[in-house]
C-alpha cells in the first residue's frame, strides 16, 4: 500500500468522536479511521462483486441449462454400472 499521506479536514459529530476517542485510544485516531475505511471498502467491494457475479451468472443460465441438455446422455452413461 502507498504509504504517501494526505491531510484531511473533515467533520464528525460529536458523539462519535467521543467513541472514536474511547476505542481508538491516544494519538491512534488517524489508523483507527484509516483501518476502518479499509475495512468497510473492503466490504463494499465485495458486495459490488456478488452483485456483478450474480448477474454474470443469470445472463448465462439459458446457455448453461442447453449445455447440460445437450451432455445429459453422456453425463448419465456407465451410471448403471454402480
Amino acid at each position: 500500500m502507498n504509504t504517501e499521506k494526505v491531510r484531511l479536514n473533515i467533520t464528525l459529530p460529536k458523539d462519535l468522536v467521543a467513541l472514536l476517542n474511547k476505542m481508538a485510544g491516544p494519538r491512534q485516531r488517524n489508523r483507527f479511521i484509516a483501518d476502518s475505511l479499509k475495512e468497510r471498502i473492503a466490504g463494499m467491494e465485495k458486495v459490488e462483486l456478488q452483485k456483478k457475479m450474480k448477474e454474470g451468472y443469470k445472463a448465462t443460465a439459458k446457455e448453461g441449462l442447453e449445455v447440460t441438455k445437450e451432455f445429459k446422455a453422456a453425463d448419465l452413461e456407465g451410471w448403471d454400472e454402480y
